[in-house]
């Protein structure tokens, strides 16, 4: 007993320093998932404060850009509304002509120099002055190829003239969109909207004085669109000369037009401008072919589609204005090599879009009834307009979240839009409603699609390098050229 009593006190003190051990190891384990916890949900926190960052940065940009959008557009839908005034022939007329006629941002930081922007603009300018030649010359002999597509003859000479005058906008129109985007890759998002507040106006009286007060009529309409838009372009001239923003990001480098016109460089350009290119005519001509449809449904469809095009057209600037904000974001990202900011933005400006789109929707159903005595006091109009808006409303939805992606995929129009609208048109019965009926679920489609392409199939990662090695390339050639 004695023995045993004496072993008792050191096995006691053996137990419990191990159960004060195993109890330490515990406690640690607890601290150090509790710590782990911790850091998740501060990583958590910290991600969706840096969302939220990303959405006030994508807002506050992308509202001037949105804003100089609309103006830009009621420009032409001021010039609709007045000439609309003559009578429902008159609206058609106008409206179809600003259909036809006006319906790759990397980032300056990311390069060696920021004076290589300066030879993007004057490139810029060259290259759409050649390529619309070639649009200037359909213009001013639309109206065979009108009559060739069996539109009426009243409407397509009618056309003609109207687009033959308009050709004297073309030189202020174009430089106006080259500087506007000059301006935007550098971050100067709100220049072209003070000079849109400025000429709006000035768009509106000249429009009111030569369709009402002068001989000209109709065909004072494009004469005011040239006035304004010289006027556009050469007040933001001027504002880009002034502009200390301008001035300290040193991207002006003066005319060198040994790079500009360099053989390899427009090429080049060419390509990296060739999918905007088609994405954008293939929407228009998508676009012009149901303006030709509902031309040849008759006159009253014709002038409910030129209401709603016309209306379209000033709606499309949310998610246009959204998405260039996100590719000027995005490229300032893939400057910076950074993957992350670039794939936040993506995902972000796509969510942003589409729910401006259904705030847009529950708009236009809001008013559908009364919308089109805006543009036009005939009720046959009117009441189309009022039935075919909803279809107009839902299309918004769509229309948001594809062209927040960038529009790789509008082929659809073809494939899917065109066809089942037409048919729904003309052989169903369901007139000008079966021609959006076609669009709106094929936009639908071309929408989801796009996403998953474009955001989530996307590796940012390697868009960085390709942005390195572009960047590179293009200074490697102005260096050599410059030598």
């Amino acid at each position: 007993m004695d023995e045993t009593s004496s072993l008792l006190p050191a096995w006691s003190s053996s137990s419990s320093s191990s159960e004060a051990m195993q109890s330490d190891r515990v406690l640690v384990d607890v601290h150090d998932r509790s710590s782990s916890r911790d850091r998740l949900l501060e990583a958590a926190a910290a991600h969706r404060l840096h969302g939220l960052r990303e959405v006030a940065n994508l807002l506050r940009d992308s509202i001037p850009v949105i804003f100089s959008y609309i103006l830009q557009n009621s420009i032409q839908t001021a010039s609709v509304v007045i000439v609309g005034q003559l009578g429902s022939a008159e609206l058609s007329v106008a409206a179809f002509s600003l259909m036809l006629a006006f319906d790759g941002s990397q980032a300056f930081t990311g390069g060696k120099h920021s004076t290589d922007l300066s030879i993007h603009l004057q490139r810029c300018l060259i290259m759409l002055c050649l390529l619309f030649i070639p649009t200037g010359i359909a213009w001013a002999n639309m109206a065979p190829i009108l009559i060739a597509l069996g539109q009426d003859e009243e409407l397509s000479r009618g056309t003609q003239q109207y687009l033959r005058v308009l050709l004297l906008a073309a030189p202020g129109y174009i430089g106006f969109e080259s500087l506007k985007k000059y301006l935007q890759c550098q971050g100067i998002m709100d220049a072209s909207t003070y000079m849109l507040i400025l000429v709006t106006p000035i768009n509106i009286a000249l429009n009111v004085y030569f369709v009402h007060y002068t001989d000209f009529g109709i065909y004072g309409s494009p004469i005011a669109l040239a006035f304004t838009f010289s006027f556009a372009f050469f007040f933001l001239i001027i504002y880009t000369a002034y502009s200390p923003t301008h001035t300290r990001n040193q991207t002006w480098g003066g005319l060198q037009l040994r790079a500009v016109l360099d053989a390899r460089s427009c090429t080049a350009f060419l390509k990296l401008a060739l999918p905007g290119i088609l994405m954008f005519a293939t929407e228009w001509i998508a676009f012009e072919i149901v303006a030709l449809a509902a031309a040849r449904l008759g006159a009253v469809p014709l002038a409910a589609q030129s209401i709603i095009m016309t209306t379209d057209q000033i709606l499309n600037t949310i998610p246009l204005g959204i998405g260039i904000t996100a590719s000027t974001r995005v490229g300032n990202a893939l400057g910076r090599r950074d993957a992350a900011g670039a794939k936040l933005t993506g995902h972000l400006s796509a969510l942003m879009s589409a729910l401006t789109g259904t705030i847009v929707m529950f708009s236009l159903l809001a008013v559908k009834d009364v919308y089109g005595y805006l543009f036009s006091n005939d009720e046959s109009v009117v009441q189309l307009v009022s039935q075919v808006m909803p279809l107009v409303a839902s299309f918004q939805v769509a229309d948001g979240l594809a062209g927040s992606c960038g529009g790789v995929l509008r082929v659809a129009y073809y494939v899917l839009a065109l066809p089942l609208g037409i048919t729904l048109a003309f052989q169903a019965g369901y007139g000008l409603r079966g021609l959006w009926m076609g669009q709106v679920v094929a936009l639908f489609i071309v929408g989801t699609c796009e996403y998953g392409v474009v955001w989530l199939g996307t590796d940012w990662e390697q868009e960085v390098r390709k942005g390195m090695l572009r960047n590179n390339s293009v200074m490697d050639e102005v260096s050599e050229l410059s030598a």
